[in-house]
Formats: C-alpha cells, sequence, structure tokens
C-alpha cells in the first residue's frame, strides 16, 4: 500500500494479535458462566472488537455506538457528540465499552455515566492503546492493551481523516 504520510510502526501485527489473546482469555476467564455484551465505539474500534470477541471463549453479543471528538484533525476538538446510538437496552447486562485508544479521556468521561445510568449489570472498560501522559479525566481501566507514548497514530482502526484504518499494525504518524 502507498502511503500519502511517513509512517513508523509502532505495535507489530504479531504484537497486536498476541496481546488481544491475552484480553480474550482473561476476559473469559472473569465472565465465565455468563454472557458479555460489548460495545463497540466506532469507527476506530472495529477491528479491535472483532478480533477480540472472536478470543472470547463465553457467550458475546454486540452493540455499536459512534462518539466523535475528533473530527478531521489530530487534536480532539472538546466537544462529545454521539453519531449512532446503541440499537438496544443495556439494563442487566454485563458489559464491556470496547476502545480504540484512550487520550485525554474526555469522550469516555461522557459516555461511561451517560451508560451507567442505563443500569447495565457491571459496565467495565477495555481499550487497545492509553496515552496515560495525556490524560485530563479519571478513567478507569479494566482492561488495557498497550500504553504508548503521545505520538498521533494510525492503523488497526485509527485513522487520519479517514486514512490508513485498514493498516494491519499500529503506526506513528510523521507530519
Amino acid at each position: 500500500m502507498k502511503l500519502e504520510h511517513d509512517i513508523s510502526v509502532l505495535i507489530s501485527e504479531e504484537e497486536l494479535d498476541n496481546k488481544i489473546l491475552e484480553l480474550g482469555t482473561k476476559i473469559s476467564k472473569d465472565y465465565e458462566g455468563k454472557c458479555v455484551h460489548l460495545i463497540c465505539i466506532l469507527k476506530g474500534s472495529i477491528f479491535f472488537t472483532c478480533e477480540l470477541a472472536k478470543r472470547i471463549t463465553v457467550p458475546v453479543t454486540l452493540d455499536f455506538i459512534s462518539v466523535s471528538s475528533y473530527g478531521s484533525g489530530t487534536v480532539s476538538s472538546g466537544s462529545i457528540n454521539i453519531k449512532k446510538e446503541l440499537d438496544e437496552s443495556i439494563e442487566g447486562k454485563d458489559v464491556i465499552v470496547i476502545e480504540d485508544i484512550i487520550d485525554s479521556g474526555r469522550t469516555l468521561s461522557f459516555l461511561i455515566p451517560m451508560l451507567k445510568d442505563r443500569k447495565p449489570n457491571s459496565l467495565k472498560l477495555c481499550t487497545m492503546l492509553d496515552k496515560p501522559e495525556r490524560r485530563e479525566f479519571g478513567i478507569q481501566v479494566d482492561y488495557n492493551g498497550f500504553q504508548i507514548p503521545d505520538k498521533f497514530v494510525v492503523g488497526y482502526g485509527l485513522d487520519y481523516d479517514q486514512k490508513y484504518r485498514n493498516l494491519p499494525y499500529i503506526g506513528v504518524v510523521h507530519l
């Protein structure tokens, strides 16, 4: 694939596969005997959610929500917009919110309380990537893939102006 930008590999496809298997195994153990309801935050989390769901051995149901705070830039705009709402109720369900990356925590500080108000049996958070040095809001992460430095990353669902989602690795964009 010809890239418009200089992108260096931060996390390889093999490293991603290994970490997702590890997370799926842990979630399967934690939810043994239960059904887990995954809420994928679109669009960036779709690749991670699908691969994670395949590695969870307990029954899984899925729903999707689309929340945006970026637009076409590389820095959060600060305002949160729900673009697609959940299709079904989460009341009484064991829910895991699946996020691609947590940086400031702004989006999740809005989304998590909103979901808790819908009375799930339990609500946990799983992220593929975490940028703790960017955190502005306190967020409890229950299942964490990789901590990464404060760099703008793409691939494996993450994009730069809708480009590079289909890269099979996590890469740093050098603008």
